[in-house]
């Protein structure tokens, strides 16, 4: 199942950016053998910064066709690790080929495209800068991938 995260935004060099490359790359090598990945970055740039709907619309074109949709939203249910790589692994195992993760900008995501969904996750209710939550979201995947291998990075 090929992963996308699709995101409002251009990820700059810097700390988030080295995350961000690392836990994708370690995602990448851990889960090609669960058939997981490979994970790639689609960024979309609202150049106009005309709000939030007009981000809805350039990640939906980011979105790919037939891609089951999980946005990343502070009113998206909250998961332990496990029970993600449990979703993941349903999700595969369903046949699903494209799995497309959005991340909204500054304004969050625009309720038509929030109702567009097929599922939508929290990292608790807090909100957190977009930009780290790529980083956050990367990690979650590589830990995903690292706990439905047995791995031992996930020590719970």
């Amino acid at each position: 199942m090929r992963v996308h995260l699709c995101a409002v935004g251009r990820l700059r060099a810097g700390p988030e950016r080295m995350l961000l490359d690392d836990y994708l790359d370690r995602f990448g090598r851990q889960g090609r053998a669960l058939g997981l990945g490979p994970a790639q970055e689609r960024e979309v740039e609202d150049r106009k910064n005309a709000g939030a709907e007009a981000e809805a619309a350039l990640l939906a074109r980011a979105v790919p066709p037939g891609a089951l949709l999980c946005i990343l939203d502070e009113r998206g249910q909250t998961a332990t690790s496990p029970e993600f790589a449990a979703l993941l692994a349903k999700w595969r195992d369903a046949g699903r080929q494209d799995l497309a993760f959005a991340i909204g900008g500054a304004d969050g995501l625009a309720p038509a495209f929030r109702t567009r969904a097929d599922h939508a996750i929290s990292f608790g209710p807090m909100v957190w800068p977009h930009m780290l939550v790529r980083v956050m979201l990367a990690e979650q995947l590589y830990r995903a991938a690292t706990i439905l291998a047995g791995g031992p990075y996930h020590r719970a």
